[in-house]
């Protein structure tokens, strides 16, 4: 019987918000998000820790660091969050 170990190495990443975070479960609360980062590579990230601040403060084309590993799914779990900026519209 042999036994895979999957190492999981921690990483931040500095990055986009490419597509509009959705909501996969409720309870417990899951996100899923797009993240593309500045050398071009596109993350499939969940969020679980505080779902709901990401929720609300995260919009299309923020600007995000992000903190956390991949699963056996080779998805980003997010673990820590910030947003760097935000894009804002106007009403005219």
């Amino acid at each position: 019987m042999v036994i895979e170990v999957i190492t999981m190495t921690k990483r931040a990443v500095n990055g986009k918000i490419t597509g509009t975070p959705k909501v996969l479960k409720l309870a417990p609360l899951l996100l899923f998000a797009k993240l593309t980062t500045a050398e071009g590579v596109q993350l499939n990230c969940l969020i679980h820790q505080h779902g709901l601040n990401f929720l609300y403060q995260a919009t299309l084309g923020a600007q995000v660091a992000v903190y956390g590993h991949y699963n056996a799914r080779q998805q980003f779990v997010i673990e820590k969050f910030t947003i760097l900026s935000r894009t804002t519209q106007t009403a005219s």
